[in-house]
């Protein structure tokens, strides 16, 4: 098998094919990890990355150019079709099943964010499909030790903190290949922006975890949102999941 990562932290890689199952399956030739460093693939002379989120708010979002060339690069190398995986703490839930159907496959590229997420046109153009891994609980539970992330509201703004998923995160530039920006993140009202989100963190979340939308007593706002999403062209019935 041979998998591609792509993340700004390749080093970290150096552990996990140096010791324990995967050193041993790198060494049987079973296994090829490469790893891709978006840096590598940004256009400025400080090899940014990310950029502040349209729409405002805290913490970053990962660029789309960098990601994307570089998902292109590890595809090159990879002597095939390789299947696009965005580790995300939205993603499906990381189950045996899952991982006997990953084993299976002959090429896989995941794509590891950092920051706030990556831009949603990403994942849009880009990726096959979304898991959260095991290791997303120990990044998880880090970010809300004292002095791990840089501004403080980045914490209270998980994904999961408020019981629903995150919603779309969209960075500069508004334009990338014919893909824009929603305008309601470029018109500077506050007010459409927040509803504009929550909107999507319901949507996001009935559709992916309804679970968790299950859990939740949705306030008057919430069930009108979450309506509006799903009456929106090939939604499903807006009624189920809400009490």
């Amino acid at each position: 098998m041979w998998v591609g990562v792509v993340s700004i932290f390749p080093d970290m890689f150096r552990a996990l094919t140096s010791e324990g199952v995967v050193a041993r399956a790198i060494a049987a030739g079973t296994l090829v990890v490469d790893v891709e460093n978006p840096r590598n693939h940004a256009d400025d002379r400080h090899s940014t990355v990310d950029d502040r989120p349209y729409g405002g708010g805290p913490g970053m979002v990962m660029k789309v150019e960098p990601l994307e060339r570089s998902i292109a690069a590890l595809k090159q190398r990879a002597g095939g079709p390789a299947r696009t995986i965005y580790l995300s703490p939205q993603g499906e839930q990381l189950q045996q099943r899952k991982v006997e159907s990953l084993a299976r496959e002959e090429r896989l590229v995941f794509v590891a964010g950092r920051y706030e997420g990556i831009d949603e046109r990403v994942i849009e153009a880009s990726v096959d499909e979304q898991i959260s891994p095991v290791m997303v609980v120990i990044d998880a539970v880090a970010r809300y030790l004292p002095g791990t992330l840089g501004n403080a509201e980045s914490a209270e703004a998980e994904s999961h903190r408020s019981g629903l998923l995150d919603w779309a995160h969209y960075t500069r530039p508004d334009l990338v290949a014919g893909r824009s920006v929603p305008p309601v993140l470029l018109g500077g009202d506050h007010e459409t922006i927040r509803r504009f989100r929550l909107r999507d963190a319901l949507g996001r979340t009935y559709e992916r975890r309804p679970d968790l939308l299950s859990r939740r007593t949705l306030s008057d706002e919430e069930r009108r949102l979450l309506s509006e999403y799903l009456e929106q062209p090939g939604r499903v019935d807006a009624s189920r999941h809400m009490r």
